[in-house]
Protein backbone atom coordinates (compact mmCIF):
# COMPACT_ATOMS: atom_id res chain seq x y z
CA UNK A 1 0.00 0.00 0.00
CA UNK A 2 2.67 2.07 0.60
CA UNK A 3 4.95 1.84 -2.13
CA UNK A 4 1.49 1.76 -4.17
CA UNK A 5 1.10 5.02 -2.41
CA UNK A 6 5.01 6.54 -3.51
CA UNK A 7 4.66 5.07 -6.96
CA UNK A 8 1.57 7.46 -7.54
CA UNK A 9 3.88 10.59 -5.69
CA UNK A 10 6.79 10.19 -8.23
CA UNK A 11 4.05 9.67 -11.34
CA UNK A 12 3.01 13.18 -10.21
CA UNK A 13 6.41 14.98 -9.73
CA UNK A 14 7.49 13.02 -13.18
CA UNK A 15 3.94 14.69 -15.01
CA UNK A 16 4.66 17.92 -13.57
CA UNK A 17 8.19 18.12 -14.45
CA UNK A 18 6.86 16.95 -17.92
CA UNK A 19 4.73 19.87 -18.36
CA UNK A 20 6.90 22.21 -17.22
CA UNK A 21 9.49 21.63 -19.92
CA UNK A 22 6.99 21.31 -22.33
CA UNK A 23 6.02 25.12 -21.53
CA UNK A 24 9.16 26.13 -21.46
CA UNK A 25 9.81 24.32 -25.64
CA UNK A 26 6.78 26.39 -26.82
CA UNK A 27 7.57 29.22 -25.40
CA UNK A 28 11.07 29.32 -26.92
CA UNK A 29 9.66 28.24 -30.39
CA UNK A 30 7.34 31.20 -30.55
CA UNK A 31 8.22 33.81 -28.42
CA UNK A 32 11.55 34.17 -28.04
CA UNK A 33 12.58 36.04 -31.43
CA UNK A 34 10.11 38.62 -30.59
CA UNK A 35 11.21 39.00 -27.44
CA UNK A 36 15.56 39.01 -28.63
CA UNK A 37 14.40 41.82 -31.40
CA UNK A 38 12.63 43.79 -28.86
CA UNK A 39 15.86 43.65 -26.82
CA UNK A 40 18.58 44.10 -29.20
CA UNK A 41 21.66 45.59 -28.52
CA UNK A 42 22.08 49.00 -31.26
CA UNK A 43 24.52 46.38 -33.40
CA UNK A 44 22.41 43.97 -33.38
CA UNK A 45 18.88 45.83 -34.49
CA UNK A 46 21.48 47.41 -37.47
CA UNK A 47 22.00 43.68 -38.32
CA UNK A 48 18.45 43.03 -37.98
CA UNK A 49 17.45 45.95 -40.88
CA UNK A 50 20.12 45.70 -42.92
CA UNK A 51 19.15 41.73 -43.33
CA UNK A 52 15.47 42.34 -43.48
CA UNK A 53 15.49 45.58 -45.62
CA UNK A 54 12.56 45.51 -48.21
CA UNK A 55 13.93 44.77 -51.70
CA UNK A 56 11.50 47.73 -53.06
CA UNK A 57 13.94 49.31 -51.14
CA UNK A 58 16.97 48.02 -52.23
CA UNK A 59 16.64 48.25 -55.89
CA UNK A 60 15.18 52.19 -55.78
CA UNK A 61 17.45 53.97 -58.59
CA UNK A 62 18.55 57.05 -57.87
CA UNK A 63 17.08 60.55 -59.94
CA UNK A 64 19.93 63.24 -60.20
CA UNK A 65 19.43 66.51 -59.66
CA UNK A 66 18.93 68.81 -63.18
CA UNK A 67 22.77 70.35 -64.27
CA UNK A 68 22.63 74.22 -63.06
CA UNK A 69 22.58 76.69 -65.88
CA UNK A 70 23.92 79.89 -65.34
CA UNK A 71 22.85 82.83 -66.50
CA UNK A 72 25.04 83.59 -69.07
CA UNK A 73 24.49 80.11 -70.48
CA UNK A 74 20.48 80.27 -70.48
CA UNK A 75 21.48 83.91 -73.05
CA UNK A 76 23.45 82.05 -75.00
CA UNK A 77 21.17 79.61 -75.73
CA UNK A 78 18.51 82.30 -75.87
CA UNK A 79 20.14 84.42 -78.87
CA UNK A 80 20.93 80.98 -80.42
CA UNK A 81 17.23 80.21 -80.56
CA UNK A 82 16.31 83.51 -81.96
CA UNK A 83 19.10 83.53 -84.38
CA UNK A 84 17.49 79.84 -85.89
CA UNK A 85 14.40 81.30 -85.87
CA UNK A 86 15.39 84.46 -87.90
CA UNK A 87 16.82 82.46 -90.36
CA UNK A 88 14.29 80.16 -90.84
CA UNK A 89 11.91 82.92 -91.38
CA UNK A 90 14.49 84.52 -94.07
CA UNK A 91 13.12 83.95 -97.70
CA UNK A 92 16.48 82.60 -99.24
CA UNK A 93 19.27 80.76 -97.25
CA UNK A 94 22.15 83.48 -98.53
CA UNK A 95 24.15 84.13 -95.39
CA UNK A 96 24.80 88.06 -95.72
CA UNK A 97 21.33 88.86 -97.11
CA UNK A 98 18.57 88.97 -99.66
CA UNK A 99 16.74 90.87 -102.00
CA UNK A 100 13.57 90.28 -101.30
CA UNK A 101 14.07 91.32 -97.66
CA UNK A 102 12.31 94.59 -97.46
CA UNK A 103 13.78 95.06 -94.21
CA UNK A 104 16.77 97.79 -93.60
CA UNK A 105 15.84 100.32 -96.74
CA UNK A 106 12.77 102.25 -97.00
CA UNK A 107 13.92 103.46 -100.39
CA UNK A 108 14.57 99.93 -101.87
CA UNK A 109 11.16 98.70 -100.37
CA UNK A 110 9.34 102.20 -101.80
CA UNK A 111 10.35 100.50 -105.17
CA UNK A 112 10.74 97.07 -104.85
CA UNK A 113 7.05 95.15 -106.00
CA UNK A 114 7.99 91.45 -105.12
CA UNK A 115 4.24 90.57 -106.94
CA UNK A 116 5.51 91.85 -110.51
CA UNK A 117 5.96 88.97 -112.90
CA UNK A 118 9.18 89.88 -115.06
CA UNK A 119 8.07 87.37 -117.98
CA UNK A 120 5.33 87.25 -120.37
CA UNK A 121 3.46 83.66 -119.70
CA UNK A 122 1.31 82.21 -122.07
CA UNK A 123 -1.70 82.64 -120.00
CA UNK A 124 -2.62 84.70 -116.91
CA UNK A 125 -0.92 87.65 -117.17
CA UNK A 126 -2.98 90.05 -115.98
CA UNK A 127 -2.04 93.26 -118.03
CA UNK A 128 -2.38 96.63 -116.76
CA UNK A 129 -4.57 98.08 -119.29
CA UNK A 130 -2.49 101.72 -118.39
CA UNK A 131 0.00 100.14 -118.27
CA UNK A 132 -0.11 97.88 -121.85
CA UNK A 133 -1.12 101.21 -123.56
CA UNK A 134 1.92 102.89 -122.75
CA UNK A 135 4.14 99.99 -124.17
CA UNK A 136 2.35 100.00 -126.85
CA UNK A 137 2.74 103.61 -127.80
CA UNK A 138 6.70 103.78 -127.11
CA UNK A 139 7.54 102.28 -130.51
CA UNK A 140 4.47 102.31 -133.25
CA UNK A 141 3.85 99.07 -134.91
CA UNK A 142 1.34 97.93 -137.35
CA UNK A 143 -1.86 97.96 -136.40
CA UNK A 144 -3.32 94.52 -137.50
CA UNK A 145 -2.32 92.71 -134.94
CA UNK A 146 -3.75 92.38 -131.58
CA UNK A 147 -1.11 92.05 -128.47
CA UNK A 148 -3.25 88.78 -127.93
CA UNK A 149 -2.55 86.85 -131.28
CA UNK A 150 0.70 87.59 -131.60
CA UNK A 151 1.30 85.75 -128.24
CA UNK A 152 -0.99 83.16 -129.67
CA UNK A 153 1.41 82.63 -132.77
CA UNK A 154 4.55 82.69 -130.54
CA UNK A 155 4.13 80.43 -127.98
CA UNK A 156 3.26 77.51 -130.84
CA UNK A 157 6.88 78.47 -131.88
CA UNK A 158 8.46 78.68 -128.58
CA UNK A 159 7.78 76.53 -125.23
CA UNK A 160 5.20 78.88 -122.70
CA UNK A 161 7.73 79.08 -119.36
CA UNK A 162 7.23 77.05 -116.01
CA UNK A 163 9.76 78.21 -113.80
CA UNK A 164 9.11 79.97 -110.83
CA UNK A 165 11.65 82.72 -109.92
CA UNK A 166 9.93 83.52 -106.28
CA UNK A 167 12.35 82.93 -103.82
CA UNK A 168 12.94 80.07 -101.59
CA UNK A 169 14.68 79.53 -97.65
CA UNK A 170 16.35 76.68 -98.96
CA UNK A 171 18.39 78.40 -102.10
CA UNK A 172 20.61 81.09 -102.09
CA UNK A 173 20.43 82.32 -106.04
CA UNK A 174 23.80 84.52 -107.34
CA UNK A 175 23.61 86.18 -110.34
CA UNK A 176 26.28 88.39 -112.07
CA UNK A 177 24.38 91.48 -114.63
CA UNK A 178 27.42 92.01 -117.07
CA UNK A 179 27.40 95.19 -119.41
CA UNK A 180 29.25 96.54 -122.37
CA UNK A 181 31.36 99.08 -120.88
CA UNK A 182 34.27 99.61 -121.77
CA UNK A 183 35.96 99.88 -117.78
CA UNK A 184 35.78 96.13 -117.94
CA UNK A 185 38.85 96.19 -119.80
CA UNK A 186 42.05 94.95 -117.09
CA UNK A 187 39.70 93.77 -114.81
CA UNK A 188 40.45 90.63 -114.34
CA UNK A 189 36.63 89.64 -113.38
CA UNK A 190 36.41 86.73 -115.41
CA UNK A 191 36.63 84.23 -112.74
CA UNK A 192 34.40 86.14 -110.23
CA UNK A 193 31.98 86.38 -113.00
CA UNK A 194 31.93 82.97 -114.18
CA UNK A 195 31.77 81.74 -110.76
CA UNK A 196 27.76 82.82 -109.77
CA UNK A 197 24.76 80.94 -110.65
CA UNK A 198 23.63 82.89 -113.25
CA UNK A 199 25.29 85.37 -115.63
CA UNK A 200 23.28 87.89 -117.34
CA UNK A 201 24.28 89.65 -120.48
CA UNK A 202 23.04 91.62 -122.95
CA UNK A 203 23.02 92.60 -126.63
CA UNK A 204 26.36 92.25 -129.10
CA UNK A 205 28.26 91.13 -126.10
CA UNK A 206 31.66 89.02 -126.85
CA UNK A 207 33.16 86.60 -124.51
CA UNK A 208 36.34 85.08 -126.65
CA UNK A 209 39.37 86.70 -126.65
CA UNK A 210 38.06 88.98 -123.46
CA UNK A 211 37.52 86.04 -121.21
CA UNK A 212 39.87 87.16 -118.54
CA UNK A 213 38.14 89.81 -117.97
CA UNK A 214 34.31 89.24 -118.76
CA UNK A 215 34.57 85.16 -117.96
CA UNK A 216 33.19 82.78 -120.60
CA UNK A 217 29.31 81.80 -119.44
CA UNK A 218 26.41 83.20 -120.32
CA UNK A 219 23.50 81.51 -119.24
CA UNK A 220 20.76 84.57 -120.12
CA UNK A 221 21.40 86.70 -123.04
CA UNK A 222 19.09 90.08 -123.18
CA UNK A 223 18.51 91.56 -126.76
CA UNK A 224 15.95 92.87 -128.72
CA UNK A 225 15.76 92.40 -132.98
CA UNK A 226 17.92 95.48 -133.71
CA UNK A 227 20.92 94.11 -131.56
CA UNK A 228 20.28 89.79 -132.24
CA UNK A 229 22.96 87.70 -132.07
CA UNK A 230 22.75 83.81 -131.90
CA UNK A 231 22.58 82.54 -128.52
CA UNK A 232 24.36 79.65 -127.45
CA UNK A 233 23.32 75.98 -127.09
CA UNK A 234 21.94 75.55 -123.18
CA UNK A 235 21.52 79.59 -122.98
CA UNK A 236 18.23 81.50 -122.40
CA UNK A 237 17.16 84.17 -124.99
CA UNK A 238 15.52 86.96 -123.01
CA UNK A 239 14.03 89.53 -125.81
CA UNK A 240 13.38 92.80 -124.60
CA UNK A 241 10.03 93.72 -126.52
CA UNK A 242 9.63 97.11 -127.24
CA UNK A 243 7.06 97.29 -129.63
CA UNK A 244 4.49 94.58 -131.30
CA UNK A 245 6.57 94.24 -133.86
CA UNK A 246 9.43 92.65 -132.07
CA UNK A 247 7.15 89.92 -130.69
CA UNK A 248 6.13 89.32 -134.41
CA UNK A 249 10.11 89.05 -135.27
CA UNK A 250 10.88 86.67 -132.11
CA UNK A 251 8.08 84.15 -133.67
CA UNK A 252 9.80 84.83 -137.14
CA UNK A 253 13.34 84.68 -136.60
CA UNK A 254 12.62 81.16 -134.83
CA UNK A 255 10.96 79.80 -137.57
CA UNK A 256 10.02 81.28 -141.11
CA UNK A 257 12.31 84.56 -141.31
CA UNK A 258 9.78 86.56 -143.08
CA UNK A 259 10.15 89.44 -140.61
CA UNK A 260 13.30 91.43 -141.77
CA UNK A 261 12.18 94.86 -140.97
CA UNK A 262 11.54 96.97 -137.92
CA UNK A 263 12.09 100.24 -137.87
CA UNK A 264 15.21 99.17 -139.70
CA UNK A 265 16.32 95.95 -140.88
CA UNK A 266 17.33 92.94 -138.86
CA UNK A 267 18.29 89.62 -138.93
CA UNK A 268 15.84 87.67 -140.12
CA UNK A 269 16.79 84.44 -138.10
CA UNK A 270 18.73 83.70 -135.09
CA UNK A 271 20.27 80.62 -133.31
CA UNK A 272 18.42 79.90 -129.99
CA UNK A 273 16.80 77.09 -128.13
CA UNK A 274 13.29 77.25 -128.45
CA UNK A 275 12.76 76.08 -125.81
CA UNK A 276 14.66 78.47 -123.14
CA UNK A 277 13.37 81.46 -124.71
CA UNK A 278 11.84 84.34 -122.57
CA UNK A 279 10.38 86.75 -122.81
CA UNK A 280 9.98 90.26 -120.73
CA UNK A 281 6.39 90.65 -119.26
CA UNK A 282 5.50 94.43 -121.37
CA UNK A 283 4.02 95.89 -118.28
CA UNK A 284 7.29 95.20 -116.49
CA UNK A 285 8.58 98.03 -118.45
CA UNK A 286 6.04 100.36 -117.25
CA UNK A 287 6.74 99.39 -113.56
CA UNK A 288 11.06 99.88 -114.17
CA UNK A 289 9.91 103.36 -115.75
CA UNK A 290 7.55 104.15 -112.70
CA UNK A 291 9.36 102.98 -109.65
CA UNK A 292 12.68 102.88 -110.71
CA UNK A 293 14.18 105.34 -113.25
CA UNK A 294 10.67 107.56 -112.20
CA UNK A 295 10.00 109.08 -115.71
CA UNK A 296 13.96 110.02 -116.62
CA UNK A 297 13.99 108.96 -120.47
CA UNK A 298 11.32 107.87 -122.26
CA UNK A 299 11.55 104.08 -120.98
CA UNK A 300 14.91 102.42 -119.29
CA UNK A 301 17.85 101.10 -121.27
CA UNK A 302 18.97 97.41 -121.75
CA UNK A 303 20.95 97.73 -119.25
CA UNK A 304 18.72 98.67 -116.37
CA UNK A 305 16.31 96.50 -117.32
CA UNK A 306 18.29 93.69 -117.18
CA UNK A 307 19.05 95.10 -113.32
CA UNK A 308 15.60 94.84 -112.17
CA UNK A 309 15.22 91.74 -113.53
CA UNK A 310 17.85 90.01 -112.25
CA UNK A 311 16.88 91.80 -108.45
CA UNK A 312 13.41 89.99 -108.96
CA UNK A 313 14.90 86.55 -110.33
CA UNK A 314 17.74 86.34 -108.33
CA UNK A 315 18.94 86.24 -104.44
CA UNK A 316 21.94 88.03 -104.41
CA UNK A 317 22.83 90.67 -107.82
CA UNK A 318 26.40 91.08 -109.18
CA UNK A 319 26.97 94.35 -111.20
CA UNK A 320 30.07 94.32 -113.35
CA UNK A 321 30.64 96.51 -116.83
CA UNK A 322 28.29 99.71 -116.11
CA UNK A 323 29.15 103.32 -116.92
CA UNK A 324 31.68 104.81 -118.73
CA UNK A 325 35.20 104.00 -117.98
CA UNK A 326 37.86 105.39 -116.25
CA UNK A 327 38.78 108.52 -118.78
CA UNK A 328 35.27 108.95 -118.97
CA UNK A 329 34.59 107.36 -122.46
CA UNK A 330 31.25 105.64 -122.79
CA UNK A 331 32.30 102.46 -125.38
CA UNK A 332 31.80 98.79 -125.26
CA UNK A 333 34.90 96.70 -123.65
CA UNK A 334 35.24 94.63 -127.23
CA UNK A 335 35.81 98.15 -129.54
CA UNK A 336 35.94 101.50 -129.61
CA UNK A 337 32.72 103.16 -129.89
CA UNK A 338 33.24 106.50 -131.76
CA UNK A 339 29.47 107.27 -130.87
CA UNK A 340 30.74 107.48 -127.00
CA UNK A 341 28.06 110.21 -125.83
CA UNK A 342 25.18 109.58 -128.17
CA UNK A 343 23.16 107.08 -125.49
CA UNK A 344 23.81 110.46 -123.26
CA UNK A 345 22.27 112.64 -125.63
CA UNK A 346 19.65 111.02 -127.27
CA UNK A 347 17.01 111.55 -124.52
CA UNK A 348 15.30 108.02 -124.48
CA UNK A 349 17.50 107.22 -121.77
CA UNK A 350 19.14 109.03 -118.85
CA UNK A 351 22.21 107.18 -118.05
CA UNK A 352 23.03 109.75 -115.30
CA UNK A 353 19.87 109.08 -113.21
CA UNK A 354 20.11 105.06 -114.00
CA UNK A 355 23.66 105.34 -112.69
CA UNK A 356 22.02 107.01 -109.82
CA UNK A 357 20.10 104.64 -108.96
CA UNK A 358 22.59 101.76 -109.86
CA UNK A 359 24.68 103.18 -106.65
CA UNK A 360 21.78 103.39 -104.56
CA UNK A 361 21.24 99.70 -104.76
CA UNK A 362 24.95 99.32 -103.77
CA UNK A 363 24.92 102.10 -101.09
CA UNK A 364 21.84 100.29 -99.92
CA UNK A 365 23.33 96.20 -100.06
CA UNK A 366 20.92 95.29 -102.80
CA UNK A 367 23.88 94.95 -105.04
CA UNK A 368 27.52 94.22 -105.42
CA UNK A 369 28.58 97.06 -107.91
CA UNK A 370 31.78 96.20 -109.43
CA UNK A 371 34.19 99.07 -111.11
Amino acid sequence: MLLRRKLCVVVVIAAILFLMLASQSIQRRHFLPVSANSRATPTDRGSVVAATAPPAVQNKKLTLPPPITTRFEAQEKKEVKEEKSQYAQRPCSCLESCISDLDGSDWFSQRYDPEQQPILRETNNNFDPAALKWWLALQRSSKDQTLESVMSEMFQVISPPTMDFKPLPSKCRSCAVVGNSGNLRQSGNGNLIDSHDSVIRMNKAVTRGFEKDVGNRTTHHFLYPESAVDVGHGVSLVLLPFKLRDLEWLTSALSTGQVKMTYMRVRDRVQADKDKVLVVNPVFFKYVHDQWTEHHGRYPSTGMLAIIFALHICDQVSVFGYGADKLGNWHHYWEENRYAGAFRKTGVHSADFETEVIHRLAKDGKISLHL
